[in-house]
């Protein structure tokens, strides 16, 4: 069978019927997917490669934002260790803190499966010290602070 036989057999009517259906209306493109369908299967090993560079990176930036999340929580419990020390704080300290309170509870919120118990009651004391000082208003002075009061009473 030549080629002039194949083309007015089958294969002609095939190869119009292909590209008719890809010029109609109908958003169906079979040049598209054959050429995918190629694509693919030369690229599988790429593609494969890939899937595993996604998923080493995915893991990547879980485990350092779990670091993340440890040098916070590291900081709020050395923070409440300084308060049950009776080490004073300013005011800005405790607002430091709290931001950092704020990102950790975030974090701990987004991912369920990160072990809290280490810090919820250093929160809990932070927070509990820090209205009671505001109230009271005790806050260790700033050395700004304490400058300005210096210099309003040498004049």
């Amino acid at each position: 069978m030549s080629l002039r036989e194949a083309l007015a057999g089958g294969g002609g009517l095939l190869l119009l019927l292909l590209t008719l259906v890809e010029f109609a209306p109908i958003k169906v493109n079979p040049w598209s997917a054959i050429a995918k369908a190629i694509g693919r299967a030369i690229n599988a090993d790429v593609l494969k490669e890939l899937g595993a560079v996604k998923q080493g990176l995915a893991d990547h930036i879980r485990m350092d934002d779990e670091r993340n999340a440890d040098e916070h929580r590291a900081r709020i419990l050395r923070f409440n260790n300084e308060l049950l020390r009776d080490i004073p704080r300013t005011k800005e300290e405790f607002i430091d803190i709290l931001a950092d309170i704020d990102y950790y509870e975030r974090y701990c919120d987004e991912h369920k499966g990160y072990k809290n118990n280490r810090a919820s009651h250093a929160i809990a004391n932070i927070s509990r010290v820090y209205d009671d000082r505001l109230r009271e208003h005790d806050f260790l002075a700033s050395s700004s602070n304490e400058r300005d009061t210096e210099d309003t009473l040498d004049t």
